[in-house]
């Protein structure tokens, strides 16, 4: 789910929500409850939830590869060629 930037032209305070596309936009401050909330248009971020993502699944599994994986030995100072 995207995660929106907000900022309140009462308080000044800015804050981020997490929402649907779906969703509306937040129309009071979560700090004042000023009824004056602007959304801001920046770098967009996104949470990744659930399975089937790299981060949960994949990226173990490729870890745990890596470390049963012969190393190769560093030949910087007896090999001319390396």
């Amino acid at each position: 789910m995207p995660i929106y930037e907000y900022r309140c032209t009462d308080c000044g305070k800015e804050f981020e929500v997490i929402q649907k596309f779906s969703d509306k936009p937040i129309t009071n401050c979560v700090h004042c409850s000023g009824k004056k909330v602007e959304k801001l248009i920046s770098q967009s971020s996104f949470v990744l939830k659930g399975s089937g993502w790299h981060a949960t699944d994949y990226a173990k599994k490729d870890n745990a590869k890596k470390e049963d994986a012969p190393k190769k030995p560093d030949c910087s100072g007896c090999c001319p060629s390396s």
